[in-house]
């Protein structure tokens, strides 16, 4: 990387500004020997933000399969052969087990999560009742249900939900190469209901799908564009039966890359890292310092997480401050 391009990514950074769209490609086909700096500004960001505390958050999957949507990478959709699991929504008892299952991890956020394009107003409904019935001063509801629309949205907001979980995936120039279901404007148009219905936004999506570098900056400075309030960040896991089984797995040094890019182009958003961290193997303590504040912890949907004591002797030994 050139001296000058450094210089602007730190003045930014001390500035409080994100980075413009070509330092951002920059950041992610910089060499091994510029990252001690990128990290030390997206640390700078992160800190400024964040300071030392780290969000950990855990989902359910209470509804999985037979999902009529064709993304590429979803083992959940009816049109690949894969061994996900296949069940209807989750009744009103076992979500709120879940619920204070994940109450006794050091998790501040709890999604329910549901396959399929869009849950059906009477589950809706049971989220909802489930909901009101089951409080925490500590763990935060969230929902992750598909294209809802504003009437259903405020109904979740209404019942105590605080954050709606909805990815763009990817950049819109690349999102018809991984699904022809629906449309990337369907999903943004989504976000923007969740976020008029007064509920905060957690959208992000999947890195490695065979977008260029161009692509996830592109999508980078789009979520940058909505000032979603949490970024998600996965990378994707290839699952047999799916068209990208033989996709090659992102490096962890370019996963790195990634989650700098996005901190610097999102400042104050949350960035939290998903599924794919095991991409990262003895690295993966250092997203926090390439600018992370968050990360999922526990069961995931459809591909293996970490134990979660191990993750929480990672944060111990970084002295790190999470939820207690």
């Amino acid at each position: 990387m050139e001296k000058e391009q450094m210089e602007s990514i730190r003045l930014a950074a001390e500035n409080d500004r994100p980075i413009s769209e070509d330092l951002a490609l920059s950041v992610l086909r910089s060499s091994a020997a510029d990252l001690p700096q990128i990290f030390s500004a997206a640390s700078m960001v992160r800190h400024r933000h964040f300071g030392d505390s780290v969000g950990l958050c855990s989902i359910m999957n209470a509804q999985s399969g037979a999902c009529s949507e064709d993304c590429s990478f979803c083992a959940q959709a009816s049109c690949h052969d894969t061994d996900a699991d296949v069940h209807p929504l989750s009744s009103t008892e076992e979500i709120a087990e879940a619920f204070h299952e994940a109450a006794r991890l050091p998790v501040v956020h709890f999604g329910v999560v549901t396959s399929g394009c869009t849950l059906s107003s009477d589950g809706v409904e049971r989220i909802c009742s489930t909901v009101r019935q089951n409080k925490n001063e500590r763990l935060n509801w969230c929902a992750s249900l598909g294209c809802l629309d504003y009437d259903q949205l405020c109904k979740l907001k209404e019942a105590g939900i605080k954050r709606f979980h909805h990815n763009l995936e990817t950049a819109e120039s690349f999102f018809p190469k991984i699904c022809s279901t629906h449309s990337h404007r369907m999903r943004l148009d989504t976000i923007r209901r969740a976020r008029d219905a007064g509920l905060e936004v957690c959208s992000g999506g999947i890195f490695g799908l065979g977008e260029s570098m161009e692509q996830r900056v592109e999508f980078a400075v789009s979520l940058a564009r909505e000032a979603v309030d949490s970024v998600p960040l996965n990378f994707l896991v290839p699952i047999p039966g799916t068209k990208l089984e033989k996709t090659e797995v992102m490096k962890p040094l370019d996963i790195l890359r990634t989650v700098s890019m996005v901190r610097l182009t999102n400042p104050r958003a949350e960035v939290k890292v998903c599924a794919g961290r095991l991409h990262l193997g003895d690295l993966q303590s250092m997203i926090f310092y390439a600018g992370a504040n968050s990360m999922m912890i526990g069961p995931l949907l459809t591909v293996a997480g970490r134990g979660v004591e191990q993750d929480l002797k990672m944060l111990r030994d970084l002295d790190v401050e999470y939820a207690l």
